[in-house]
Order: structure tokens, then sequence, then C-alpha cells
């Protein structure tokens, strides 16, 4: 608008809010039975879909084993010495900062409690700290989230999907018949809950010979009426058995048979995501 006689106010100008910014795709990686290998292929999941320019974040919502920050060098020693919940039901209403590391932001109850520590809460309040690291840490922009969920069917894994509606899980298993059969009981809770199943990954799939490169199968093949396959799962990837220490392998070694398996993964899940 004009501006006014000399020494009044200029009028407001009323400007339409800015939108608010697109929520991320959620990826809920997840597994019937411990031991297979699932927060390692979340991290290099996470790892590799940044290193193609999105924008990733990583929540270990595995809030009783936190494992993310141990696979990334960065376990807390010290113990916290007292944890506080508000009637509103979170700790302190100081918003929480996330770790930046190879590109992705990280946040783990790992960071907050000791190496050694136990979470030993009720439901009720590790839900409650759910929800803290998932809406009071200052995230970044994000593409993704990609969250490393605990095995089985526990009241967070419940959670997760009841609190993230659209988030979309990947089941991760071994060549083993009790990895498949947890892991369909697992499917069954989640698909209960309208969750997309965008696929299944094989951890621990074969064995690279270091001669001649040939696949070497490490465990019993299982049946295939017994598999997660046989339930509508698609097989997104299989992932060979290799000794990658605490770094992500998708970075440290790319050329190994278990980091291009691991991009392909990744590739997999986006291209997944994608139609769903």
């Amino acid at each position: 608008p004009p501006p006014g006689p000399p020494g009044e106010p200029r009028p407001a100008v009323l400007r339409p809010p800015a939108p608010p910014p697109p929520a991320p795709s959620v990826i809920a990686v997840c597994s019937g039975k411990g031991g297979v290998g699932k927060s390692t292929v979340a991290l290099n999941v996470a790892v590799a879909l940044a290193a193609t320019g999105e924008r990733v974040g990583l929540l270990d919502a595995d809030l009783h084993a936190p494992d993310i920050p141990v696979l990334l060098g960065l376990a807390r020693r010290a113990p916290a010495r007292s944890w506080t919940l508000t009637r509103a039901g979170g700790f302190a209403r100081t918003p929480l900062e996330p770790v930046e590391r190879y590109g992705v932001q990280v946040m783990s109850t790992g960071f907050i409690i000791g190496e050694d520590q136990a979470l030993a809460w009720t439901a009720d309040l590790v839900e409650a700290l759910l929800r803290q690291l998932l809406w009071s840490t200052r995230w970044g922009p994000l593409d993704r989230l990609v969250i490393d969920l605990p095995p089985g069917t526990s009241d967070l894994v419940q959670a997760v999907f009841r609190l993230l509606p659209d988030a979309a899980a990947v089941a991760v298993v071994t060549p083993q018949d009790v990895a498949h059969l947890d892991t369909r009981r697992m499917l069954t809770a989640v698909r209960a809950t309208q969750a997309r199943v965008l696929g299944g990954v094989e951890n621990m799939s074969w064995l690279a010979c270091p001669d001649c490169g040939t696949r070497i199968p490490v465990f019993s093949p299982v049946a295939h009426e017994r598999s997660i396959w046989s339930a509508g799962v698609t097989r997104l990837a299989e992932i060979p058995m290799a000794d990658e220490g605490t770094e992500p392998v998708v970075l440290t070694r790319p050329d190994s048979p278990r980091a291009v398996a691991l991009r392909a993964a990744a590739e997999a899940v986006r291209a997944a995501d994608r139609l769903g």
C-alpha cells in the first residue's frame, strides 16, 4: 500500500504465513528377533541415503538397548545423574540436540544415559521418552527419518506406529528359521496398525570366499513356506556376513560385497517407499 502523510506510521502489510516444511518420510527398521544386525542395517542404510544428497535423521528407538551410538563410537561413559519427568510427559523443556555423523542427524538414549546404565522404566514413562526424542529433538530439515526399532512386538514398537501412522516398515531377518518365525509374528502386529511394509532385508545371507569371491551359505536355507517371503514380503536385498567394526561399511569399505549390498538395500528402500 502507498505510504500515508509524513509522520504517520506505514500501514502493516499482511503476508500469508509460510507453508510448513514437508514432513519427512519415515522408515521404521524392525525385526522379530534380536541379534540379526538390525541396527547395523539401519545405520548403513541411513548413511547410504545421506550420501545420495538426502537430508536424513536416524532415531535409535531401542531405548532399553541403544546400540547406534556404540556403532558410531559415540557411547556416553558417564551415567546420567537424575531424570525427572514432568507431568506433561517429558523431561526438561530444553530441546535435545542431535549429533551429526557422516551427514546423518542422530538421536539416541545412548547420548543421555551411561553406557552401563539401565533404563528400568515403566511402559508409560518409556513412551514419554519416545515422544521427547521424536518431537523435542532439534532436528534440522529432513527428507527421511530412519528409526531403529527394538526387536519383537513391545509397547515401544506399537507406540512408534501409533504416533507415526505414515511410517513404513522394513524387516530385517537372518536366514534362520527362528528369525523368520519371530519376524512373521512381528509383521502381523505391524500390519494390524495399517502400516505399510516396504519389504525385507536378509542380513548375514552369505559369506564371500576371500580367495575367489564365491558365495558361501552360512546357514541352512529356511523353507519358503516358513519364511517372511511367503507372507507377501518383498525381498529388498541379501547382505553378506562380514566383520565391519564400528564404522559404517558403506563408507569405510565402499567396494566390499557387504557395502555394495547395503547401498542396494538403501536404494531398494527408497524405490519401494516412492512406489508406496
